[in-house]
């Protein structure tokens, strides 16, 4: 297995999407973390803020970082089905299942320490720019953590998606509409089911990990479950398609 990996390592990093998906991602959300957190301090009008309010404005980019990390997840594995180098993987790794699992480990791997160390550097930005006047370190620290592991979830949703679509645009589209998409429109359907079910859908789950919203009844750590478990379905579709079809 750590042959796999150690190929799939070399693999990711020497493709120049990799770097480009990685850098937009960073610049992304501490560039739009610092506008939102100039915006906020005008608008606070001298009024205290606290250390949570500067870490939200900080961290207000994670949803265009969400995009960009989605994406390269889906070129991880969509770009080798485009160019051929799949049916060479195959041939190298005849056990399908493994090279998934070398793919997913490998990108998890990097997109998490990637992606928790700008949340990092975003919330030190919105701090620099706020200066709070103080509050709850452990909020801010989960707030770090969990915009991490949040980015590094919704990289792997793409992933699944790259896998079980097998089509780099075709992909794109149904994860973004995972993210973005299914989420509002499940929020504006009538009836009260509709009002309860939309918070167990995908991201409005899995930001539970950052900030928990307290409409949401769903802790920080139950929801990122929840979301996990919407990526871990479309992930067992995909290995079991890749097993079945040809490369």
């Amino acid at each position: 297995m750590m042959d796999v990996i150690r190929s799939e390592w070399t693999k990711m990093r020497s493709v120049r999407s990799t770097m480009w998906t990685l850098l937009v991602t960073a610049l992304l959300m501490i560039g739009f973390g610092a506008l939102l957190s100039f915006a906020t301090k005008a608008n606070a009008e001298g009024q205290p803020i606290t250390a949570l309010n500067a870490a939200q404005a900080g961290l207000s980019g994670v949803t265009l970082a969400s995009l960009s990390i989605a994406a390269l997840g889906v070129l991880v594995i969509s770009g080798e089905y485009r160019t051929g180098g799949i049916r060479m993987s195959l041939l190298a790794v005849p056990r399908r299942l493994r090279l998934l699992a070398g793919k997913i480990i490998v990108f998890t791997v990097a997109a998490l320490v990637v992606c928790t160390a700008t949340a990092g550097a975003s919330v030190l930005v919105g701090f620099a720019v706020m200066r709070p006047a103080g509050g709850d370190g452990g909020a801010v620290a989960q707030a770090v953590v969990g915009a991490g592991l949040y980015l590094t979830a919704c990289g792997l949703f793409g992933l699944a998606f790259g896998a079980l679509v097998r089509h780099t645009a075709g992909a794109l589209i149904s994860v973004i509409g995972m993210i973005l998409m299914l989420p509002q429109l499940v929020r504006m359907l009538p009836g009260e089911w509709a009002q309860a079910a939309h918070h167990y859908v995908t991201t409005n789950a899995g930001l539970q990990v950052i900030v928990p919203a307290a409409a949401n009844p769903l802790g920080p750590w139950a929801g990122y479950a929840v979301y996990l478990a919407w990526i871990a379905a479309v992930m067992l579709g995909a290995a079991a398609l890749m097993t079945r079809r040809d490369a």
